[in-house]
């Protein structure tokens, strides 16, 4: 998944410095101003940097700091590195250069045992390369010591590391295991998709994008229309380029939820680039679904798989393809209700839902 790491890496000459520091694993809630305080108690710093989503804006986790002395740079990974922060310990190193040899290894790994930590995972994978950072989802309904989804993302130094992983260990038991994990790069946005594939994709994920709550959807209100439904819609065929995004539906959220939370739930998964929640017309309180729009089809395919299911405080949450809808990047959903009956969606076509479906 691309979240912008290649493209903030090293300096503008393209060559090894000894001044540029990349700092990983720093908390949510750091900000930029922040980060340079933190290594301003080393020496004069040039610049810092807090690497962001390109499209919701939140912290990806990681920055970069440029010191003007090569000395305060080194006695920065020294004293800064393993400090430990909130609940994160940092990782302090030289900033590289970007080049081919160390885009695209970023690994996506589904399938592991709830028991396995973070360590454990890094600890399995290690063997294959360097590790730039990792991370592995947990469900925030219990806590920041949750329990894992068994679903995790993994950076190594260089894309031969990364291949070298996925030849290993996809497909094998780790210990704990009672079934294989998958092991393979994450999507790349700017990477083109054959349509023929994703149709078929869908159909083979479909089982699995129903999710655990398949069997209770008759004690839901509204049942998120699934992907066998999606050819009956009269809409155009799945479409493969860039121009397009998939909607994703999500149901059973808090009366509290707003599109901040969506935007955190969705953002690790690749580029989203519109949210809404759908509020109560008097109260303004969430109606207890809402909508994501992704641009990548693979991404989204990720975010429904991981999520669907997902407990989100005290409520289940329900992930799906939403329709045979393809979101114009350029217009955004917009949603307008008509008095307490009607809910409409307007884009390049038009579907009504009556009340009485939700």
């Amino acid at each position: 998944m691309s979240n912008g790491y290649e493209d903030h890496m090293g300096g503008d000459d393209g060559k090894d410095s000894k001044t540029n520091l990349i700092v990983n694993y720093l908390p949510q809630s750091m900000t930029q101003d922040e980060l340079r305080s933190l290594f301003s108690s080393i020496g004069e710093v040039e610049s810092a940097k807090l690497i962001r989503d390109k499209v919701a804006g939140h912290s990806l986790g990681y920055g970069f700091v440029n010191y003007l002395n090569p000395s305060d740079a080194d006695r920065a990974i020294s004293t800064l590195n393993g400090l430990r922060l909130q609940s994160k310990t940092i990782k302090v190193s030289y900033a590289r250069p970007s080049s081919d040899t160390i885009k695209d290894a970023n690994l996506y790994i589904s399938g592991l045992p709830k028991s396995m930590t973070q360590k454990d995972v890094e600890d399995m994978f290690s063997r294959y390369g360097h590790i730039i950072n990792s991370r592995v989802l947990v469900d925030q309904g219990t806590g920041t010591t949750g329990v894992s989804r068994g679903v995790a993302f993994i950076r190594f130094d260089k894309r031969a590391e990364a291949e070298e992983a996925v030849k290993n260990l996809n497909g094998q038991k780790p210990p704990g295991a009672s079934e294989p994990i998958t092991v393979k790069f994450a999507a790349n946005p700017n990477q083109a998709k054959n349509a023929q594939l994703i149709s078929q994709l869908y159909h083979n994920q479909s089982r699995r994008f129903g999710g655990p709550l398949h069997h209770q959807a008759q004690r839901f209100r509204f049942s998120p229309m699934g992907v066998d439904h999606m050819g009956s819609m009269g809409g155009a065929g799945v479409p493969g380029n860039s121009t397009s995004g998939w909607c994703i539906f999500i149901y059973n959220l808090g009366q509290d939820a707003d599109e901040s939370i969506l935007w955190q739930m969705f953002g690790p998964f690749g580029a989203v680039t519109n949210v809404k929640v759908i509020r109560d017309f008097n109260t303004n309180k969430c109606k207890g679904f809402g909508f994501v729009t992704m641009t990548n089809y693979e991404e989204a395919a990720m975010a429904i798989a991981s999520l669907n299911g997902y407990r989100l405080g005290d409520k289940i949450l329900q992930v799906s393809v939403s329709w045979n809808l393809v979101m114009s990047r350029n217009r955004c959903l917009k949603l307008s209700f008509s008095g307490h009956s009607e809910l409409q969606y307007h884009s390049l076509s038009q579907v009504n839902l009556r009340e009485k479906h939700f």
